[in-house]
C-alpha cells in the first residue's frame, strides 16, 4: 500500500511515499513564487516523482500538511500568507486530486501533521501529553492531549499567533506582538531588511546570494552564525525569547510532559538552541522545578510529510 505524504511550507514542499510504513519515495521543491496554480501544480510533480522514485504504480491516498485554516471535510485552506496566492480559500484536496487521477486527499494543518508524525514514528513515541512547535516561515504548533491530536474547530495549536510582547512587533497575519512576529523566518527576515534599511550591516544577505536562495533560511542563517554575524545573533536571541515566552506559557495552561522544537530553525542549529530555549522558559515557568522535556525531532524535515501520509492512513 502506497500513501503519500506532502509537507507545503512557504519555502518547499516537501513530499514522501511510504510503502508498509516505511519511506520509500521522496522529492523536494522550492515553493513557486506566482500563486496557488502553480503552488498546485508543484505538489502533483512531487507526488509523481516520489511515487516513481518508490517504485510503485499507484497511491492508495495522499495526506497535505499546510499552513492555515483548514476546512477538513472540504480539504479547503485559507489564511495561509505565508504560501502565494493561499491568503484566500483554495480548494486544496480536490485540486490535487485532480491533477493526480481523483486519488483519494486529507488535508489537514501542517503543524499539527509534523508533530502527528513524530509522535506515531518518531520522538514524541513515548508520551501522551505533548506539545509540537515547529519554526519555520512561521511559528505553528500541534497539541496532543491523551495520545489524541487536537484539532477544536480547525485551528487548535496555534501558538504562532499568541501574544508575547504587548503592542510588539507587527506579525505577518497583520496583529501585533504574536510569536512568530519575532521567531518565524518571514518575520525575521522582515526585521533583518529594516534594520539595513537603517544603517546596520550584515552578512546575512551575503550569505543568501552565495547558496543560491532568494530568502533568509535557516541554513542561511546558521552561516551567518558561523560567520560572527551582530545581527544574525541578535535576530536569533529575539527567537529564543519570544519562544521561552511562549512555551512556558502554553505549557503552565496544558502541563504538558513534552515539547517537541522543530521545524527550520530547530532542526538546524540543534541541541545548542534547544538548550538557550530551555533556559530561556525557565524564569517563566509555574511550575519551574518540573519543567516538559524539551527535545529536538527525530524525523527531522521529513516531520511533516511522513505525518501527512499517517493522516493518510500511511
Amino acid at each position: 500500500m502506497a500513501v503519500a505524504g506532502v509537507d507545503l511550507g512557504g519555502t518547499k514542499i516537501q513530499t514522501v511515499v511510504v510503502v508498509n510504513g516505511e519511506v520509500a519515495g521522496t522529492d523536494r521543491t522550492a515553493t513557486p513564487p506566482k500563486g496557488p496554480d502553480d503552488v498546485l501544480d508543484a505538489i502533483a510533480a512531487t507526488v509523481r516523482s516520489a511515487l516513481e522514485q518508490s517504485g510503485q504504480s499507484e497511491l492508495t491516498a495522499v495526506g497535505i500538511g499546510t499552513p492555515g485554516e483548514i476546512d477538513e471535510s472540504a480539504g479547503a485552506v485559507s489564511l495561509a500568507k505565508n504560501v502565494p496566492g493561499f491568503a484566500d480559500r483554495v480548494e486544496l484536496g480536490p485540486q490535487i486530486a485532480k491533477r493526480l487521477g481523483g486519488v483519494e486527499v486529507r488535508v489537514d494543518n501542517d503543524v499539527s501533521v509534523a508533530t502527528l508524525g513524530e509522535v506515531r514514528r518518531g520522538a514524541g513515541r513515548p508520551f501522551k501529553d505533548l506539545l509540537g512547535v515547529f519554526v519555520g516561515t512561521g511559528v505553528g504548533g500541534g497539541v496532543v492531549l491523551g495520545g489524541e491530536l487536537r484539532t477544536g474547530r480547525g485551528a487548535a495549536g496555534e501558538i504562532g499567533h499568541t501574544v508575547v510582547k504587548h503592542e510588539g512587533r507587527t506579525c505577518t497575519c497583520g496583529r501585533r506582538g504574536c510569536l512568530e512576529a519575532y521567531a518565524g523566518r518571514a518575520s525575521m527576515e522582515a526585521r533583518a531588511r529594516k534594520l539595513v534599511d537603517k544603517g546596520r550591516t550584515t552578512v546575512l544577505f551575503e550569505v543568501m546570494k552565495d547558496k543560491g536562495r532568494d530568502r533568509l533560511t535557516s541554513g542561511v542563517f546558521a552561516a551567518a552564525l558561523d560567520h560572527g554575524d551582530e545581527m544574525a545573533a541578535e535576530l536569533i536571541e529575539d527567537a529564543v525569547w519570544a519562544l521561552g515566552v511562549g512555551l512556558a506559557s502554553a505549557q503552565n495552561l496544558l502541563d504538558v510532559e513534552a515539547i517537541i522544537l522543530g521545524g527550520g530553525l530547530g532542526d538546524r542549529l540543534g541541541e545548542p538552541f534547544l538548550e538557550r530555549v530551555r533556559s530561556s522558559m525557565k524564569p517563566h515557568l509555574f511550575v519551574s522545578d518540573r519543567a516538559p522535556t524539551l527535545l529536538g525531532t527525530e524525523l527531522r524535515d521529513l516531520s511533516g510529510a511522513v505525518g501527512a501520509a499517517v493522516l493518510a492512513g500511511g
